[in-house]
């Protein structure tokens, strides 16, 4: 017998003190009741699914001899598998001038040697030394027939699994690496003996209520990979698990607590993990396992057994979904890497089945021979950029992906450089490869697509615009794979269709946290998509931080009465017009936002509200309107001198003529960028920004940094908490810059949203929005939202040379079209007197070339975003010319509007203005929330007595939408209970005014009202049609509501009363007909006019006698109506074309 001794805080391991651990589970009067214990809740369960999933149990003791190099009763900080690792490279052969040999002994014990890890360089090098071992293998030399050869020796055999051998152990005595002490993990798994998972299993019961056995069991894991534990076992472990036998989380060696994730599965389904828990293992399989147990356990787990099959639960899932051994190979090879700043990062189940779905897509070819593209949609923060490494990394271990070259496409020079940083620390580029792989230039990239071997390519979109001037950018090899980050934005227009033309094979793969929705009105480029991850299951997974949104609303003293009368005062001598687009133009422009007592009012606030993030070193963002808003906010914030803060913008514009309201803004922004940027960084842009992230990033960095749209999105600071938001936000953009503050960070239990905008309402639309699309999508099917509304898009570009024509007409008299002054003299004005009074004769010719010119500039859009535009061969040497002359038409315009005092000089009235503002309107509070919102929780259902009165206006706008919809389209398939709730929605919008002033109660109402009409609550119909299981036939229900529509008409002598039709005798009627149109559909359903003839000749002969022939033909008219629409909705739908 085999006796140890341990330090390991209280854990001993003699086998007599097992035995006591195991006498605690007795029930002295054991009647079989349930046990929680860790041994019977979590391990025993996972050593049995280990052992259904093909690995070999071997004993403790067993284990423990194989591990040493001699026989001893001592522990060992050994921790292979001698034995099976010896065995495993006794089979594998080399070949040698054509003849296989097997390895000598010499080199068997080079390669064990090399298996020792160097724990001098610490635990993370340590493990990538090993995993570089197993991924590329060892290279050993040999001397055949006195002729050396070196040659690289696989330590696992990655394409043929069942060429390796695999074990599993449990309670694995580990000597710690001072020797002092030893410590035991529950279970280790074994990959031909080299342990590549390690499990810990606790008990579901946890002594701290607030706190999961999980979270033990993760910081066990955490502190046994410590330098005076036993980081030599994690040097070679690949995936760690925790478990307390209801669910389980996984990571790998090196992850942070507050990484460690849960997996859902999405290729094994329920049957599967079912059928896998309550396999039956073999007499010889139980003995195994419980042979050096005492008996009561073995009997303990007959007994559970022989009650019936057991419940899935996460736990199992957790270990069928990552130890199966051929996903455990591929989580290690496909979906590993190190990074240089995160460390060791192991995939997550949305990584790994998003690049899954996207292997698929483009292993797929059209008729044309262009590999397949699509969007993967993951919701930003959830790892998109390693996403995109972690593909790339696949194709170079799939056989039949292996020649793909990739071009990493990017809209912003900063996004370029952030993720070429990443595919260089994830290891997919050397240092000398990030070199090549960058086109700095439209003729570098040029070369690198005709003529370039680079494996990884990057470029910004906008190089494809000159790349393609040059002849050799072409290629049209299929195994060129385009990745475009950031695919929502910028990947359209004229450099999108330049790129798909240079790579007319390639696959286009966009990879995007915030797809476009429909509204958008932009063209799909990339077709449909392939793999989705939404921010609600991020949040729900862990994977990202909960929202918090809090509305925080300056309240301002406003002096009307003032403003008007100084307004008037200062615009004398303009036209009432022009008074009215002066002040349109500057409410445009939010000048009011801009006004000095709002900024610092809200500085003030945004000041004390920070305190509390200050003092955890976390750190917050200020998204503003403008740049002269950011500086504005800058000084006021320096002034307060309670946070620090740092603007990130671009330069600003110093060319002359361009379009500006604010003169006094300019001159501040140029006024602070030669103060800050000029002076210390010689005006390079780079160089800033570069700095302020550096700064940002360190604890005694500043506190906020304001920003405008630069850093607003694609860009990650884990402390980045808060976001204070004073600028009009929208949809994806919307979604972007939220997602600032949602990145995991230990000190962060939430990113908070602080509006000083008012943007609740377009949060919660959003929202809403991008749920109804993830619904419609987990699929991958083809949708419209991304499809944009150009329909005819690839032919609108023909209707350019009527309308090129139709402009230049209006200049008909002009003899040189090129005298840009005889074109202006014919639309200046002219002023003449007619019939008394003195009119500009000129006026329609501009109004008409105003409209002429709106057209064709917007026919030129819509043709620049389209295929057919550039490939149309008859258009070659059209495109230039219309795009020249559509530039110096609006130039022209501009001038003429000058001509005809149409515009105004509004820096002539900026000064006056901004002082008119700030000195009447004043800052009086920032009225706080009465609560803050859940992120996650909006868009769905809500609860009224926590509503405000404005949120309760604004639910109930959104459900009378709704409903009006519901009634329209959704109810279709019943004229009755269309026509019932179409006038109780009347009488509701009603009774709704008499509630004005109760908006919770009118809430409440409208909610009552759309449950109604979900469920098709229609008051005289029997619940006859509600089967026992609460499903509603809803079809019998709707030719139910057919004859009291048609028949029951009151006051008609040949109602349905009269005819002694009563409702017992019109339901069965209903189901008749359900069952006569259900089987016909069935039987006909190739041939669509054969199914109306069918029921028809059905029908008639059954509603005769009671209708008689006219209604009775009026009824089934009817009823083909709705079988039509039934027919066209099934056709139509994505997911029955998809099949």
């Amino acid at each position: 017998m085999v006796f140890w001794a341990t330090i390991d805080k209280g854990k001993q391991t003699t086998k007599q003190t097992l035995c006591l651990k195991w006498a605690d589970m007795i029930n002295p009067n054991f009647n079989k009741s349930i046990n929680f214990a860790e041994e019977f809740s979590s391990k025993i369960p996972a050593l049995t699914l280990l052992t259904t999933l093909g690995y070999q149990f071997i004993s403790p003791s067993k284990c423990h001899a194989m591990r040493s190099k001699v026989a001893s009763n001592k522990a060992t900080n050994q921790v292979v598998l001698l034995p099976v690792m010896r065995a495993f490279l006794a089979k594998q052969t080399f070949m040698f001038e054509g003849t296989p040999h097997h390895l000598s002994d010499s080199a068997i014990d080079k390669i064990m040697h090399e298996l020792n890890p160097a724990m001098n360089l610490g635990l993370q090098l340590a493990n990538e030394k090993l995993y570089n071992a197993m991924l590329y293998g060892v290279t050993v030399t040999e001397f055949i027939d006195g002729k050396k050869t070196s040659q690289t020796i696989s330590l696992i055999d990655w394409n043929h699994i069942d060429n390796n051998s695999f074990h599993f152990t449990e309670e694995l005595v580990v000597q710690n690496a001072e020797g002092t002490g030893n410590i035991i993990p529950d279970i280790v798994c074994f990959v031909n003996g080299l342990p590549l998972a390690v499990i810990e299993a606790k008990r579901p019961d946890s002594s701290r209520e607030w706190q999961s056995t999980n979270t033990q069991a993760v910081s066990q894991h955490i502190r046994n990979q410590g330098q005076k534990q036993i980081p030599h076992l994690f040097a070679y472990s690949q995936l760690l698990l925790a478990v307390n036998g209801n669910d389980g989380l996984y990571a790998t060696c090196g992850t942070p607590e507050k990484f460690w994730a849960k997996w859902v599965e999405e290729e094994i389904s329920e049957p599967e993990f079912a059928r896998l828990k309550n396999q039956a293992l073999s007499p010889e399989q139980i003995e195994n396992l419980f042979a050096h147990r005492p008996a009561f356990i073995k009997d303990e787990y007959q007994s559970l057994i022989d009650g019936g099959d057991l419940v899935v639960t996460d736990q199992d899932r957790l270990i069928i979904s990552l130890l199966q051994p051929e996903r455990l190979l591929e989580m290690t090879r496909m979906f590993t890497l190190f990074d240089k700043k995160a460390g060791k990062i192991v995939a997550r189940y949305q990584q790994v089945f998003g690049i899954k779905a996207l292997i698929e897509r483009i292993s797929t070819f059209d008729e044309k021979g262009s590999r397949e593209g699509g969007v993967i949609w993951h919701t930003t923060g959830s790892g998109k950029s390693f996403t995109m490494v972690f593909f790339s990394k696949a194709l170079i271990w799939l056989e039949e992906l292996a020649k793909c070259r990739v071009i990493v496409v990017t809209d912003r020079v900063d996004l370029e450089t952030q993720l070429s940083k990443t595919f260089a620390s994830g290891g997919v580029l050397s240092d000398r490869d990030k070199t090549d792989a960058m086109a700095t230039s439209g003729r570098r990239l040029a070369q690198q697509i005709g003529q370039g071997n680079e494996r990884v390519i990057f470029s910004i979109i906008n190089k494809f615009g000159s790349a393609v001037k040059y002849d050799e950018c072409y290629n049209d090899s299929p195994n060129i794979i385009v990745m475009v980050d950031e695919g929502h934005r910028s990947q359209n227009g004229e450099n999108n269709i330049r790129m798909a033309q240079a790579l007319p094979n390639a696959a286009f793969i966009a990879f995007t946290g915030t797809p476009l929705l429909k509204d958008d009105k932009t063209e799909n480029k990339f077709g449909s998509i392939i793999h989705s991850y939404t921010m609600q299951q991020a949040v729900k997974d862990k994977t990202v931080t909960p929202l918090l949104y809090e509305e925080r609303i300056p309240e301002l003293n406003t002096n009307d009465q003032a403003i008007d009368s100084w307004f008037d005062r200062i615009t004398q001598k303009l036209t009432d017009d022009q008074k009215s687009d002066l002040k349109r133009k500057f409410s445009q422009k939010g000048q009011i936002y801009q006004v000095e007592g709002r900024i610092e009012l809200i500085a003030h606030d945004i000041s004390d509200h920070f305190q509390n993030f200050k003092q955890q070193h976390l750190k917050g963002q200020l998204a503003c309107d403008s740049k002269a808003s950011a500086i504005r906010y800058k000084m006021a914030l320096d002034k307060i001198g309670k946070v620090t803060s740092v603007v990130a913008m671009s330069p600003p514009d110093t060319r002359e003529g361009h379009d500006t309201v604010d003169s006094e803004s300019k001159d501040i922004v140029q006024r602070w960028w030669q103060d800050n940027v000029a002076a210390d960084f010689g005006g390079d842009e780079k160089a800033y920004t570069k700095a302020i992230i550096e700064a940002f990033s360190q604890d005694d960095g500043p506190d906020i940094m304001i920003v405008v749209d630069k850093l607003l999105t694609g860009f990650d600071e884990p402390k980045n908490t808060v976001l204070y938001i004073d600028k009009p936000l929208k949809q994806h953009n919307l979604i972007q810059a939220i997602a600032r503050v949602n990145r995991l960070h230990e000190k962060k239990r939430f990113g908070y949203l602080i509006d000083y905008r008012g943007i609740l309402k377009e949060l919660d639309v959003t929202i809403e929005k991008y749920q109804d699309l993830a619904e419609r999508t987990q699929g991958g099917f083809d949708i419209e939202d991304l499809k944009g509304l150009y329909n005819a898009m690839d032919t609108e570009y023909k209707q350019l040379p009527r309308l090129h024509s139709e402009l230049w007409a209006i200049f008909s008299s002009v003899k040189n079209k090129q005298d840009g002054q005889a074109l202006r003299q014919v639309l200046a004005p002219k002023m003449q007197e007619i019939d008394g009074r003195v009119v500009d004769t000129k006026l329609k010719e501009r109004d008409d070339f105003y409209a002429a010119l709106t057209e064709f500039s917007n026919a030129m859009k819509i043709a620049l975003q389209s295929a057919s535009f550039f490939e149309d061969k008859s258009f070659d040497s059209k495109r230039d010319r219309y795009k020249q002359d559509l530039k110096a038409f609006i130039n022209l315009r501009k001038q003429v509007r000058e001509d005809a005092d149409e515009t105004i000089d509004y820096d002539e009235y900026e000064a006056d203005i901004r002082s008119l503002l700030d000195k009447h309107i004043a800052g009086l509070e920032v009225k706080e929330a009465k609560g803050a919102y859940l992120v996650g929780n909006l868009g769905k259902d809500v609860k009224p007595e926590e509503l405000s009165d404005d949120e309760a206006r604004n639910q109930t706008d959104k459900i009378t939408g709704r409903v009006t919809k519901m009634i329209e389209q959704d109810l279709a398939d019943d004229p009755y209970a269309q026509e019932y709730f179409s006038k109780l929605l009347k009488k509701a919008i009603e009774e709704a005014k008499a509630m004005f002033d109760a908006p919770v109660k009118q809430y409440m109402m409208f909610a009552d009202f759309e449950q109604a009409v979900k469920d098709r609550d229609v008051a005289d119909v029997p619940n006859e049609f509600i089967d026992d299981n609460g499903k509603l036939n809803k079809h019998a229900q709707a030719y139910f509501g057919l004859f009291k529509l048609l028949f029951d008409a009151g006051g008609d002598n040949d109602s349905l009363a009269d005819k002694e039709l009563d409702n017992d005798k019109l339901v069965a009627y209903a189901f008749e007909i359900d069952e006569v149109v259900k089987t016909n559909v069935a039987e006909y359903s190739i041939n669509a006019s054969e199914i109306e003839n069918a029921i028809n000749r059905r029908l008639l002969p059954m509603l005769f006698a009671d209708l008689g022939i006219d209604k009775a033909q009026q009824l089934i008219e009817e009823v083909l109506k709705i079988t039509r629409l039934g027919l066209s909705r099934e056709t139509s739908s994505p997911r029955a074309a998809r099949g």
